[in-house]
């Protein structure tokens, strides 16, 4: 399955057009990507671990308690606006015994309290009750807090999460995805006054990299979706290419200008899309649950001001429900293919296929180098992961398991053991 990063291949050497001169084909990733349960448990950390995450936006949490919850490849955490009204983000894992302590997937609360053994905590995180540890003299609350996770919400009101476990992320929101809440064509929205209307989950049967190829590139709309032409001029369809982030653009029609149907898509790596119009937003995203199982969870929301009327939002936002569940049916058959084991990889167009392609690019060069640090230091970095307490018992447990190779890399980069690292 690594074989292109143990034998020495890099992003760079890597076949990969920037613009739509190319004029020869590009190898796609390999289908082992897309199937693989230790593919997955490695992106878990190389990407799900360490990148900065789109999740929503700040409209959606407006009172202190108001909180939302997610789940994405194994990482089940919190966001929540505590009694200063400020949004914080949390792992939803009890510092007790790892306990889930918010059990709903959205609401208002006044604390959050954990059923297991009925530790609670603030809305600010801190541990506020451990009943019966009062007695204790060396329990010290402030040491059991949630585990915080670092959120940011940018200039048009999207927050991010990173679950990097420093004091501060190791890649700075700003260097990852500089300029995108700046982006020209956002000065005709105003963005906090798009409302939610509702949301819906499809359950998936393939992995959340087919969803995001399927989404980067229209090469397949005329042929799939007959819907598409209301609000998008496949023709003219283009996808600009940024460090973190992909732009699709288009040449409105005048009718769909005056009818509000001019679309403005971007794709944050690694998994999620937001798409405008004057009536109508959607915030798409591919949340992993297995390497072929995929939750994509959607956010619909509609404008107030200027209020769009119901014919004109019903409009919009039913066409797009339609092309999701085509585009649905177009991965779910596609990820069948390649489980069964004969498809490798196929060759992708330069012009119509540069988002998946520079897609894939990121995800390549994300897990070489990821690939590299693990192999050099010969064990598992999981930077989600906290640090161990600094405690003998503790400790000497670890080393325990690092003696029976938990979690452990050979220095030439081939599993130790079958099912902990295969490569």
């Amino acid at each position: 399955m690594f074989s292109f990063l143990s034998s020495g291949g890099t992003a760079a050497q890597s076949k990969t057009p920037t613009d739509s001169e190319k004029k020869s084909t590009v190898r796609a990733l390999p289908a082992a990507w897309y199937t693989t349960k230790e593919m997955y448990e490695f992106e878990r950390r190389a990407i799900f671990s360490r990148q900065w995450l789109f999740l929503t936006h700040r409209s959606r949490i407006q009172q202190p308690g108001d909180f939302l919850r997610y789940n994405m490849a194994g990482h089940d955490f919190i966001i929540i606006m505590d009694r200063s009204k400020k949004i914080n983000a949390f792992h939803n894992v009890c510092r007790h015994r790892a306990y889930t302590v918010v059990e709903k997937d959205q609401g208002r609360a006044n604390i959050l309290s954990c059923r297991y053994h009925g530790w609670s905590y603030g809305l600010n995180g801190k541990l506020a009750k451990a009943p019966d540890y009062d007695s204790l003299r060396e329990f010290e609350k402030e040491k059991n807090s949630l585990f915080p996770i670092h959120l940011h919400i940018d200039s048009k009101g999207f927050i991010w999460v990173n679950l990097d476990a420093g004091e501060t992320p190791e890649i700075p929101w700003a260097e990852a995805f500089a300029g995108v809440d700046e982006q020209a064509r956002f000065d005709k929205f105003d963005f906090d006054q798009y409302t939610l209307d509702h949301t819906y989950e499809l359950d998936a049967n393939y992995n959340w990299k087919i969803a995001s190829d399927n989404f980067n590139e229209c090469y397949h709309c005329k042929t799939t979706h007959p819907d598409v032409p209301t609000f998008l001029t496949i023709d003219s369809h283009d996808v600009e290419l940024k460090k973190g982030h992909m732009e699709h653009d288009q040449a409105p029609t005048e009718e769909q200008k005056a009818k509000g149907y001019d679309v403005n898509s971007t794709y944050y790596f690694p998994n999620v899309s937001m798409s405008v119009s004057p009536h109508f937003m959607m915030i798409q995203k591919f949340l992993p649950t297995s390497a072929t199982t995929t939750k994509v969870h959607y956010e619909v929301y509609r404008s107030t001001s200027p209020a769009s009327s119901e014919a004109d939002f019903r409009t919009i936002a039913d066409t797009y429900a339609r092309v999701m569940q085509e585009d649905k049916a177009l991965c779910d058959r596609a990820q069948a293919n390649l489980n069964a084991g004969v498809f490798v990889n196929g060759e992708l167009h330069p012009r119509w296929e540069k988002g998946p392609l520079h897609f894939q690019s990121q995800v390549r060069a994300v897990i070489t180098e990821h690939f590299r640090r693990e192999r050099a230091l010969g064990r598992e970095i999981w930077p989600a992961r906290q640090r161990v307490p600094r405690d003998g018992v503790s400790e000497a447990d670890m080393e325990i398991c690092e003696g029976l190779g938990c979690g452990v890399v050979e220095k030439g980069g081939l599993g130790v053991r079958e099912g902990i690292l295969s490569w």
